[in-house]
């Protein structure tokens, strides 16, 4: 199974890649977790954030695999624990699934993301930095791997 994380931005801190690093080599081999790095749309003054965000999103929704199914992370999105990421995860692998999730540029989705993801999941009420959100999803997909194969990493 590939899990694919579209993320608006790039030349993050070492820390971050090595976070991501870290994580995606824990995960087993049948699930192979993937980045793209979209470059985010300069802002200028020529340019509204509305623009910039329409621009962001239009890479995203390019950058799509063919099949995958559009996971949007958002603040404002729906609250997901640790085990309901884990019964996603177990049915993505059940179907055959490929989750694409997006992580938004610095002011977050355009509307047509949104619009056509499947599914808006906040990962934290917080706003958090782009960056760490990559490296906290990766730990969370491991996490949840962790529980459906009863690894002692995860415990309540």
């Amino acid at each position: 199974m590939r899990v694919t994380v579209l993320s608006v931005g790039h030349k993050m801190p070492a820390w971050i890649a090595q976070g991501w690093a870290e994580y995606g080599k824990r995960l087993p081999p049948e699930i192979r977790l993937e980045l793209v790095e979209l470059k985010p749309e300069e802002r200028n003054s020529g340019k509204t954030v509305e623009k910039a965000k329409a621009l962001e999103g239009e890479r995203v929704l390019a950058a799509v695999p063919s099949g995958g199914i559009l996971l949007a992370l958002d603040e404002r999105g729906r609250a997901v624990t640790t085990q309901g990421l884990a019964v996603m995860l177990a049915n993505w692998m059940r179907d055959g699934t490929h989750p694409v999730f997006a992580i938004g540029g610095a002011d977050g989705h355009a509307d047509a993301v949104r619009d056509k993801a499947s599914k808006l999941i906040s990962l934290s009420g917080l706003t958090l930095p782009h960056g760490l959100v990559r490296v906290v999803l990766a730990e969370q997909l491991y996490r949840a791997w962790t529980i459906l194969a009863n690894h002692p990493y995860h415990r309540e």
